[in-house]
């Protein structure tokens, strides 16, 4: 017969730990520094649609100049977004309000669409895949991530 011998040293006491940095930073902030390193163009607005981080790559796509300029600039305000008509107008604030950034903040769900703008005065228009997901804090929703992609035809 097989014989089982069990030896105890001690009890296990977990023990208290000191919480790690990042523990206390929001998503946004932890982000952040991600964003403004990227390679891909992308971006981060907060709660009121300003931009809080944007990569280089981004801000040559959308003609926002100096990345460093273009934080806490509203990104409506920012960009020269245009219609898909013919004429090319200027998109107007209700039809602006649903593109895929803000639409990810004010519904705290992904969001994803085309986007139309004239990245600086006299160019071509162009249009942009944009992929937004909300960043949370628990249910609380804090800004969005939006990686952007040239559509080229």
């Amino acid at each position: 017969m097989a014989h089982v011998e069990l030896s105890l040293s001690g009890a296990f006491v977990p023990q208290a730990r000191t919480p790690v940095e990042a523990e206390f930073l929001s998503s946004v902030e932890r982000w952040t520094s991600t964003v403004m390193a990227a390679a891909e163009p992308c971006l981060i607005i907060n709660t009121e649609g300003a931009i809080a981080a944007l990569s280089p790559a981004c801000s040559e796509l959308l003609g926002l100049g100096k990345p460093v300029e273009a934080i806490g600039q509203h990104l409506t305000a920012a960009i020269s977004l245009i219609d898909f008509t013919a004429n090319a107008g200027a998109l107007e604030d209700p039809e602006a309000d649903k593109i895929p950034p803000l639409l990810a903040v004010r519904s705290g769900r992904l969001a994803r669409g085309l986007m139309r703008v004239v990245p600086e005065p006299g160019a071509a228009p162009l249009t942009v895949d944009a992929i937004s997901t909300p960043l949370l804090d628990g249910e609380r929703v804090l800004g969005a991530l939006t990686f952007f992609s040239a559509v080229r035809y």
